[in-house]
This record gives structure tokens, C-alpha cells and sequence, in this order.
């Protein structure tokens, strides 16, 4: 096996390369590359092989060229390109890499967006829900989109989260006579035709979704749209907060997520982490949107099935919090115990003596530790001659670690 330089192809053709670049094609005696890569260079003398979807044919080619081999990639070969490929399966020390302008870094030119604050992703073979859960999570994303996972895809998928507030720019064909830059919006984009060769630059307009309220401890009851003012109380959240002890990059489910504002509050808990808001009333999650807009809240998916079943498709939770369960308790929490991880907290709230009793016996049949706050919570009535309480009916506060 000879030398193998990996090569990254400009947006421009041939004239993007280099003077180093060319060099090392002409020396070279195998050229590996796309179809459209290969016709840039039909006078080449030696070997030439196509790269397809399955990559093991140009590995073997590789490792059974004696000569020097030349893989041409697309702009930088080390941006979810061919390079991680071949380092898992060549050793470093035999491959360079001469990288070009990449697609992305060309696409943020053409918009006049600098792009040193942007993170990216691919939705190319990932699918459209794990690229989406990105593009909440951060102000300014470039999205690799494939004919499976499309722009349109994106879009819709974060319409129906709630998350409509993104400036979208489409940018097609890039560097070819029928290059397209399009500025619109994620209700515009689905009404868009879309090249395949595309990149999809999506940043965050805070005016656009809401008052630009951020999210904090501590959001008065009275900032949330809810249903009948059914909602897990200020003081009560920040108790069940306390007890879940949060860190950044956890994972939490919120079982029973009512119109969201424990998954809100912890958001700001979480900026590296992910919670999934799991909620099946219907007019739960017309105001669980809303909130979602208003407060900007990014790392949250919500779930709008009903548990136990819709948990086996999330990813394993470090942490859980149980606000209600239709009925389900039992059923809830032994599929919460089969995917908690060892030391992993469930918060329940428990609003009833039967709740308490239930969970109780399943925590301490399970082998759970388990501590029970009570929480009485009064308030002074505004508005009125007397400085009086007002009561709350007091909540159950169940914190169980898994032993």
C-alpha cells in the first residue's frame, strides 16, 4: 500500500483545487471518487474507481494498490465526510488529508453569517427526530439533509414541536451554474421543491416565537398557559427540582408533563442534558406549546402518547419525574425501574393518600431508598383589605433512589 492522500474537492470544480492538490492527482496512479468528482479530471492516466454507498470496495482497493492513491472527497474530508472512514479502518500515519472550502463553510459566505457560533448537523442516515433535538438545543445549526430525511422533514418536525421561530435559509446546488440561495421561513420551507444537494442554515429569531421570556427557577404559576390552572406549584416544583439533583447531561423523562412547567424549569437545569416531556391530554399540549414558545425552552422533546407505552422508544432516563399517571402507576413505574440505571432518582408527586400508598409499596418492593416530603404550601390572597392565607391542598413529594 502506498501513500493515500484524501482530497477535498471545492464547491468551484477544478478550479477549487490547489496547486498541491493537482499535483498529487497526477502523480497518483489509483483516483477514487464520486461520479460527479471523477468527471472533473477525465484526462487522468491512471485507475479510477466510483465510490458508491457501500464504502468496503474502496478500502480493499486501497489496502491492494501497491502506488500512490488519491480519495477524493467532498470540501473537507474530516467534516462528516469520508476521512472518519477511512481512520477507523487505515492506519493514520498513511494518510494525509488536504482539505477545501466545505459546503457549510461556503453556504454561510453566500448568506453573509459569520459561523464560528454555529454547531452542525447531519441528518444524513440518523433520521429527522435525533437531528431536530440538535437544532432546539442551539441558536444557529446547518443541517445535512439526504433524500430520506429532507428540509421538508425538518421543518414539519419542528412546527409540531412548537419550535416555528427560526430564520431558514435553503441553499441548493452550491457552486453549480443552478445554485439557489432561498431566505424564508420553516411554513415556507414546506413549500419549497428541494434540490438533494442542498444545506439547510436555520437561525433562531427569539421575537418570532413568543415574548422572549428565558427560562429560570422559579416561574411564577400565573406565567404558564395550563388547563384549569392543573399545575405542579412553584414551591412544589422547586422541592422536586431540588430532589431530582440534576446534572448538566442528564437525561430526564417527565411522566404526566400537564402543560410543562416542570420540564420548562428543568431545561435551564439541563443545557447539555435532554427531557422528554411525555403528555396525552389534547388540551395539555396546545398549552404545553405555547409555554415551550414563550420560555424558549430548547433540549425538550415532547411526547404526546400515552405511558408505559410510548417509553420503550425513548433513550434510557437518568432521572424521572412522575406528575401523573392515568391510572397507570404500577404499570409506569416497573417500566421506569427496568430502564433506570443504578442510583438513578424518580421524583413522584402524589396529590392523594392512594398515590402515596401505591407508590410506597412499589418502592419498597423493588429495593428502592425512599423519602417522603410533605409540602403545605399558603399563600397571601393580593388584591384584598386583609393580609390573609390562602391554603393548597399539601403534595406528597416521593423521592426514591435505585439501589
Amino acid at each position: 500500500m502506498g501513500a493515500i492522500h484524501v482530497i477535498g474537492a471545492g464547491v468551484e470544480g477544478q478550479e477549487g483545487f490547489g496547486r498541491r492538490a493537482l499535483d498529487l492527482i497526477e502523480q497518483a496512479s489509483l483516483l477514487i471518487g464520486s461520479a460527479r468528482q471523477l468527471e472533473l479530471f477525465p484526462d487522468f492516466a491512471g485507475e479510477t474507481l466510483e465510490l458508491g454507498a457501500d464504502l468496503s470496495p474502496m478500502l480493499r482497493a486501497l489496502q491492494q494498490h501497491a502506488g500512490d492513491a488519491v480519495v477524493l472527497a467532498s470540501g473537507d474530508p474530516l467534516f462528516f465526510g469520508v476521512g472518519r472512514y477511512l481512520l477507523r479502518n487505515l492506519p493514520e500515519t498513511e494518510l494525509e488529508f488536504v482539505p477545501n472550502v466545505c459546503s457549510v463553510q461556503y453556504a454561510f459566505a453566500k448568506i453573509r453569517q459569520p459561523w464560528d457560533d454555529a454547531i452542525f448537523v447531519s441528518a444524513a442516515g440518523r433520521g429527522v427526530a435525533s437531528a431536530v433535538d440538535q437544532v432546539v438545543a442551539h441558536d444557529k445549526v446547518a443541517v445535512l439533509t439526504d433524500e430520506a430525511n429532507t428540509p421538508q422533514m425538518i421543518a414539519t418536525e419542528l412546527i409540531e414541536r412548537g419550535r416555528d421561530g427560526y430564520a431558514v435559509y435553503l441553499c441548493e446546488n452550491l457552486g453549480m451554474a443552478d445554485e439557489l440561495i432561498t431566505h424564508t421561513d420553516l411554513k415556507g420551507l414546506l413549500k419549497l421543491e428541494t434540490a438533494p444537494l442542498n444545506v439547510l442554515i436555520l437561525i433562531k429569531e427569539y421575537e418570532a416565537g413568543g415574548d422572549g421570556v428565558g427560562p429560570c427557577l422559579g416561574i411564577p404559576d400565573e406565567d404558564f398557559a395550563t388547563v384549569k390552572k392543573l399545575i405542579t406549584r412553584e414551591e412544589v416544583r422547586a422541592v422536586s427540582l431540588a430532589k431530582l439533583r440534576l446534572r448538566h447531561d442528564m437525561t430526564l423523562w417527565d411522566i404526566g408533563a400537564g402543560s410543562g412547567s416542570v420540564s420548562i424549569e428543568a431545561d435551564h437545569l439541563l443545557p447539555n442534558g435532554r427531557v422528554f416531556a411525555i403528555e396525552r391530554n389534547p388540551q395539555c399540549l396546545a398549552y404545553f406549546k405555547d409555554n415551550l414558545r414563550k420560555f424558549n425552552s430548547r433540549n425538550i422533546t415532547l411526547v404526546s402518547e400515552e405511558a408505559p407505552a410510548c417509553l420503550e422508544a425513548l433513550p434510557d432516563p437518568d432521572r424521572v419525574f412522575i406528575g401523573g399517571s392515568g391510572g397507570h402507576l404500577w404499570e409506569i413505574l416497573s417500566s421506569v425501574d427496568g430502564r433506570l440505571p443504578t442510583g438513578g432518582r424518580i421524583v413522584l408527586n402524589a396529590a392523594t393518600l392512594d398515590t402515596l400508598t401505591a407508590a410506597t409499596e412499589f418502592f419498597e418492593n423493588a429495593g428502592y431508598a425512599l423519602e417522603v416530603s410533605t409540602i403545605n404550601v399558603s399563600r397571601t390572597r393580593p388584591l384584598t383589605d386583609y393580609k390573609m392565607f390562602e391554603a393548597f391542598n399539601p403534595v406528597f413529594v416521593m423521592m426514591a433512589v435505585k439501589e
